[in-house]
Parts: C-alpha cells; structure tokens; sequence
C-alpha cells in the first residue's frame, strides 16, 4: 500500500492570521485535505480492519446495540490556522476506531445534513438566515480592532465565518439528530456521534466555537417519547448553551462538570450555587447542577466525584435516557484546558453511564489537542461496544496516520501528554463540599416531572413556536374556508330563477 495514500497534507488556512504571512489563503481552492487512496488500498486496508476485529474480539456486543454516527464531509473543513477547532481531530478519531476493527461491532451510518426546519426546531429564523447568507471572511473582524462589532456573535476569532460555516453546521447537527432518531425508534441503545457535542451556541447567537447547539436539538427529538432525559457534560467548559435551553423545564436535569473562574476562564458561568430559576415555583428550579472545578485535579478525584453525583441523581431524578457530553478538552495537555485527566478517567464517565443501562446518546464536544481526543473517543467507542477490556494499549501498526499521535500507546502518560502536571487545586475538603451541595439539591427534586411525558413543556421555546405556527395555519386555512362558503352561498340564485 502506497505509504502516502493516508498522509495528512495541511490546508491553506481560511483567513490571513495575525502573525502568519500567506500568498493565497482562499479556502474555496482546497478540494480535500487527506490524499484519497484507490479502490485497491481501501481494500487492503478493510482486510486489516477485519483481521484486527478479528483478533481484538470486536463483535457485536449481547443484548444491546451501538451505532455510529458521521459525516465524513465534516473532517475537510477548517477554522483557520491559528483557531484551535480543528475538525481534522474526526479523521484522527476514525483512523483510531476502524484500525482496532470496531466497526464490525455496531451499525455504522453515513449521516445527512440537518435541514433549515430541523436546525429552526430551537434556533431563531434571523439568526438561521444570517448564518446562510453570511460571506466567508479573511480574517476575524476583532484582529485589528477589538471592538469591532459582529451580529450574532459571528465573524470575530471566537466563531470566524468560514468557508462552507453552514454546511458544517448542518453535518454536525445531522450527526446528532440521526443519533437521537435512532434511540427514539429503538434500533439503537447506545448511538455515538462525535461531529457534534456543540455546548455552547444559544439560540440566537453562536459561542465558544459552537454555531448550532446539536444537543439541544438531539434532546428535543428525545422528548417526544422520553418523559426526563439526563443531560451530562464532562468538557472542560460550562455547558452554558445545553443549560439555559432547558432553564425551565424540569424534564431535562442538566449537569455539568468544568474549570471555574469567572473572571478568566470561559464562558465564566457555571457556580456551585447556580441551580436553575430562583423562583420555586418554576418547574427547573434544582434542574441545573453545576459542579465548579480547579486545575489539576486526576483520574481519582474525577471518577470518585462522577459517581457521588450521577449515582444519587439517577436514583432521584430517574430518567428515561441519557445525553452525554464527552468533551476531550478536560484531557492533560490540552491545548486550552486545565485538567490532569488521562485517557481512562475520561473513559471512565462514559463507563459509568453504560453501567446505569439507560439508553444513551454519547456526543464530541471541544478538544484541542487532535491525537489526545482521538484517543479519549476511540477508546469511548471501545467501551460503548464492550471491548475496552480486550484493545491492546499500542496503536496498531496499520492505523492511518499513525506518525501523528507521536507516541504509540492510547493511554498516554501525564509526562508525555504534557511536559509536566499541573498543580491540583483542589482540594478534598472542597470536593466534599461540592457533593454535599448537590445532594441537598437533589432533596428538592421530585422523582417524575410535573408534566405529563406525552406533553413538551409549554416554556420550550422552539416547541411553543412550532405550535403556534400550526394553529396560526389552521386559523387561516377555517378563514379560506369560511369565505369559500360564504361566497357559494350568497351565489345560489341565478337571473330569472324565481
């Protein structure tokens, strides 16, 4: 097999970065980042697929069935040189999964894009049309001028308006979309889709790298049979977006576990204390459980405080199903995150919720060092199927790209996933605190919601929308109908009839 068929080649960047000179950075003149292999080489590599399925025990897992999610058109899109989002990480992330055969181990679909009507299912149509029509830019608006103002929070460095920006949007929204419509028809238990994950992104404005929240739109399509779904975010930022969605809704208990300081770390929100509506009144009073964290904290601590706090919550709240967040930024070594996770701490959320035998959509999210959240989520994948116990710590020797995660295990060390630890700033008796605050949250929580589970909340703002606009149309098709009758009836007679 031709040794370059699988080598990453960078694309030219999207906009002109600060501090980088290039010739020509218009993106729409790159085709395809990765060289395409022939029909012979794709071949060649299937049999090493199943030879490794076959000696890692890669099968379909009993009495439950995992399905795998993407678009692999996504993979091609680039944020600019110099932003940290790099989805080049789902090639990687792929390279990983088929290379230990895991493939053979669950239905694997190619998804479509969203549609404008599903992506309106929560975001506003001014900010959907903004978001189609908006031009691709050479460079953030805010390099030169901080200032400077952008609509809906598009165009700055934050969230540049790349190239093909709608169409990626569309492709990790249809990732998650056709992962919940799997769980909801029931031909799926576990369903993985890692081009989504999306946070951040309200409904009128894009975030933290998120332009449309896929989750809030994956958990919707959850509602339509699920009474409560459990929504758990383990990035290393707030799932502020994911939150205020469900602000005030007691069918959705949101949860999530990130770095916080307010006046330094994004997006700055997320406090112990912040536990939905003040009013006691509102359904999602207690529905919002945050779980503040500091740099450093390990392995140990992480695990020993998810299940101190998802246990009891399960056990309160009772949900039909889950939605989980497996944002690989809480990894060492981080480009932009904080943590001293390894690859099996992160794994070992994901583990835990496999355990509570809910069914489950396990989403990406951030992560800004590529071959780092490649790991984290292949072997998520290998954990989804049953088969961490059985994939060797070494990287296969035929997996693409191989050169590229530098060292050749997946579970790197804390001194090879960065230079040194960070310092642990969190201390026991904090974390102690932190559960104990949670568990009195919990005492407020009934065990079933107060709607009735056919019934989507009336304060979810894209469902009331939806509905009014069916009666709006019914009012309007009696009124055609009324002046239709009207006018035949006053029509009876002709001249000369009586």
């Amino acid at each position: 097999m031709d040794a370059n068929a699988y080598r990453y080649r960078p694309p030219r960047p999207n906009y002109l970065p600060h501090d980088i000179h290039v010739n020509d950075p218009i993106v729409e003149e790159y085709t395809i980042p990765l060289g395409p292999a022939d029909d012979h080489e794709n071949a060649e590599y299937f049999s090493k697929m199943k030879r490794a399925a076959q000696e890692y025990g890669m099968v379909r897992p009993k009495g439950y069935t995992v399905s795998y999610h993407a678009t692999p058109e996504m993979e091609k899109h680039h944020f600019g040189q110099t932003h940290p989002m790099k989805p080049w990480r789902l090639t990687l992330t792929k390279s990983l999964v088929t290379a230990y055969g895991m493939p053979f181990a669950m239905d694997n679909y190619l998804t479509r894009e969203a549609t404008y009507e599903e992506l309106n299912a929560f975001h506003s149509s001014d900010y959907l049309d903004y978001l189609i029509a908006a031009e691709p830019e050479d460079q953030p608006r805010d390099i030169d001028n901080p200032d400077k103002e952008v609509k809906y929070n598009l165009g700055g460095s934050d969230c540049p308006l790349f190239h093909g920006l709608y169409n990626y949007c569309s492709m990790s929204a249809g990732c998650s979309l056709d992962a919940a419509r799997k769980i909801v028809a029931h031909q799926s238990d576990i369903a993985i889709a890692w081009g989504g994950g999306l946070h951040h992104a309200k409904r009128y404005e894009a975030s933290g790298f998120c332009y449309i929240n896929d989750i809030v739109l994956a958990i919707l399509e959850l509602l339509r049979i699920y009474p409560r779904v459990l929504y758990i975010d383990i990035d290393v930022h707030h799932g502020d977006g994911v939150e205020e969605a469900f602000f005030s809704t007691d069918r959705v208990m949101t949860v999530s576990f990130h770095k916080y300081q307010p006046e330094q770390f994004f997006p700055g929100t997320g406090a112990l204390e912040d536990n939905g509506p003040k009013n006691e009144h509102n359904p999602g009073a207690h529905h919002a459980i945050n779980v503040p964290l500091q740099d450093g904290i390990t392995d140990e601590q992480y695990e020993t405080l998810f299940k101190n706090i998802i246990g009891p919550i399960n056990e309160r709240y009772r949900p039909s199903a889950i939605a989980l967040q497996c944002g690989a930024d809480s990894l060492a070594g981080d480009r932009l995150g904080r943590f001293n996770l390894r690859v099996q701490g992160h794994g070992a959320c994901v583990k835990y919720c496999k355990s509570l035998g809910l069914p489950m959509i396990i989403f990406g999210g951030g992560g800004y060092t590529p071959r780092n959240v490649a790991r984290a989520w292949a072997y998520e994948t290998s954990i989804a199927i049953g088969a961490d116990d059985r994939i060797p710590e070494t990287i296969p020797e035929h997996a693409p790209w191989r050169a590229h995660f530098i060292h050749d295990t997946l579970f790197p060390s804390l001194e090879q996933s960065m230079h040194e630890p960070r310092h642990n700033r969190n201390s026991e008796k904090r974390l102690r605190e932190i559960v104990a605050h949670v568990h009195e949250q919990l005492r407020f929580v009934q065990h079933a919601p107060s709607v009735q589970s056919t019934i989507i909340p009336p304060n979810l703002e894209p469902v009331r929308d939806e509905v009014e606009a069916r009666m709006k149309e019914e009012a309007e098709e009696r009124e055609r109908n009324e002046v239709a009758r009207k006018t035949r009836e006053e029509g009876v007679g002709h001249a000369m009839e009586f």
